[in-house]
């Protein structure tokens, strides 16, 4: 296998972070490797942690942002799902039907986090259990961290409402004096954040 390479960094809302080496990771048909400082300068990622392979809650995740992929794609941005599962374990499960609990035909690759390092550096390890928090980050293209939850493990995160932060992150960073309001969506309006911009605002809804 390929030699790893240096550490790269993230930064953790402007404090640097040290994130993983080349880590492998695993599609339908082959494993390969990703390092988050390939996106840097080209796109954003959500980078989203779950606790297993062949559980329970995690696949109905997994399978809702593959359906969805499409829609990432489309603004520039990458899926990298990530667990302390070895690789053999992630190529298992994405060959497995989804209607026998496997993944089928999943759209972005699963990562390997089998030495916990990359759970750890993103503060989302369970250290007495081994495992990861169901935590989720969406990283800017300066490889910025912009928005992080973490969900108990028993719930399953939303497509929909991290799509519409995305949306509204991007929209902040091309719109640098304009701010968006809460449930901001594409098409709605937004706010300037001044007294006068947001009275502007408030009088028009």
């Amino acid at each position: 296998s390929p030699a790893p390479q240096p550490s790269t960094t993230c930064r953790w809302w402007g404090t640097r972070r040290r994130t993983s080496r080349q880590r492998p990771c695993s599609t339908r048909s082959s494993s390969t490797y990703v390092k988050l400082s390939d996106y840097i300068g080209k796109k954003y990622v959500i980078l989203f942690f779950y606790p297993l392979d062949f559980t329970f809650v995690c696949p109905t995740e997994i399978t809702a942002f593959s359906d969805r992929h499409e829609e990432f794609e489309k603004i520039n941005t990458e899926i990298l799902g990530v667990s302390v599962d070895s690789v053999f374990s992630h190529l298992a499960w994405v060959q497995t039907e989804r209607k026998s609990g496997g993944l089928g035909d999943l759209k972005y690759p699963l990562v390997s986090d089998v030495t916990k390092s990359i759970s750890k550096s993103f503060g989302v390890l369970i250290p007495d259990q081994g495992i990861a928090l169901r935590g989720l980050f969406i990283i800017d293209k300066e490889g910025v961290i912009q928005h992080s939850t973490i969900n108990n493990l028993g719930i399953g995160r939303s497509v929909d409402e991290t799509l519409r932060t995305l949306q509204a992150l991007q929209y902040v960073q091309e719109n640098p004096d304009e701010v968006c309001p809460a449930g901001w969506k594409p098409g709605e309006k937004s706010m300037k954040p001044d007294p006068k911009g947001s009275k502007e605002y408030f009088a028009a809804i």
